[in-house]
């Protein structure tokens, strides 16, 4: 059990209203949803505390466990970040999709087993930290212990995501190495959902990169990182949506660690840090994908302001 503080003074927060909409966006084929949802400091806002309450307390392990419902209330699409740290059992995933209706679109990242090609030197990584990583754009694997889990809610998968951290020298000396790789794995992948590619290194965005997602008709990721290029650089970059949908994660202002985000932000109960910038990219993606007749999928992060509905709020505010 814990507590929440009952005062709450930030500005106010019409749920009702951005529900519709968000619901006109996704009717259009725009779909914008938050990265990941288990969030108190959303309690009053996304989120009804009395809902949660367990003999007059609340209880965060019922709020784990049963506010994906409630967030489905509000938004059309959520992004999966917990996808990234394993492979998830048959028996998670179906207590996941049976937690919200069958409304509730997902856009899940592809475990780093697969994306990873050096383990991190980090104390999470155990033996295996600096090492190689066997596992790395192996189909089999992904589609043995990811994929084929995933078969029976495919309707419900809004895009799969791989994220590939910033690569070293040591791990590609030259960025066409990489695609030649990424092309021969995205050649094999079965073709029953949409993936896009998300990178870390903005030296790799340029002709050859767009043109090897083209080609398997998988989106780049425009992504808002610490050491990648503003979104509104990457909207104009020429040949950057390179399938017939998009897909965007507002993730951190430019020059931001991820550390430093969560210590400013944390617990993501408002906006500390408006990004004006970053907003007006947002709008433009929407724009341009309603313009267009692409699909969008559009995930925002809290340590992108600090609290990711209010940024929402804030961007598709009429």
């Amino acid at each position: 059990m814990s507590s929440t503080p009952l005062l709450d003074d930030r500005p106010p927060f019409d749920r009702g209203r951005l529900a519709e909409r968000l619901r006109r966006l996704a009717a259009e084929g725009v779909f914008v949803g938050t990265s990941s949802w288990k969030y108190e400091g959303w309690l009053g806002q996304v989120y009804t505390r009395q809902r949660y309450l367990v003999r007059g307390v609340f209880s965060q392990r019922r709020f784990e466990a049963e506010c994906l419902a409630e967030y489905a209330e509000t938004f059309p699409v959520v992004g999966g970040d917990f996808s990234f740290y394993q492979f998830p059992s048959e028996s998670y995933w179906r207590r996941l999709f049976a937690s919200a209706p069958e409304s509730l679109r997902f856009g899940l990242k592809v475990p780093e087993q697969i994306t990873v090609k050096i383990w991190p030197s980090h104390e999470r990584y155990g033996a295996q930290a600096g090492q190689l990583n066997s596992s790395f754009l192996n189909v089999e694997l992904l589609e043995q212990a990811f994929l084929k889990r995933l078969e029976p809610y495919r309707d419900r998968v809004a895009v799969l995501i791989f994220e590939f951290g910033a690569f070293s020298r040591q791990a590609y000396s030259r960025p066409r190495d990489f695609f030649d790789e990424l092309d021969r794995f995205l050649a094999a992948l079965p073709p029953h959902f949409r993936y896009s590619v998300e990178i870390r290194n903005p030296e790799f965005l340029g002709e050859d990169y767009f043109d090897c997602l083209r080609a398997r008709r998988v989106a780049h990721v425009f992504n808002a990182w610490t050491r990648m290029p503003e979104l509104q650089t990457q909207l104009r970059m020429p040949g950057a949506f390179t399938a017939d949908f998009t897909v965007c994660r507002a993730l951190l202002r430019r020059g931001r660690s991820y550390e430093e985000a969560v210590r400013l932000f944390t617990p993501y109960d408002r906006i500390r840090d408006p990004n004006p910038r970053g907003r007006e990219a947002l709008r433009r993606l929407i724009e341009t994908a309603r313009r267009d007749g692409r699909s969008a999928f559009i995930f925002v992060n809290n340590r992108f302001e600090g609290n990711a509905p209010a940024t929402i709020e804030a961007i598709v505010a009429e």
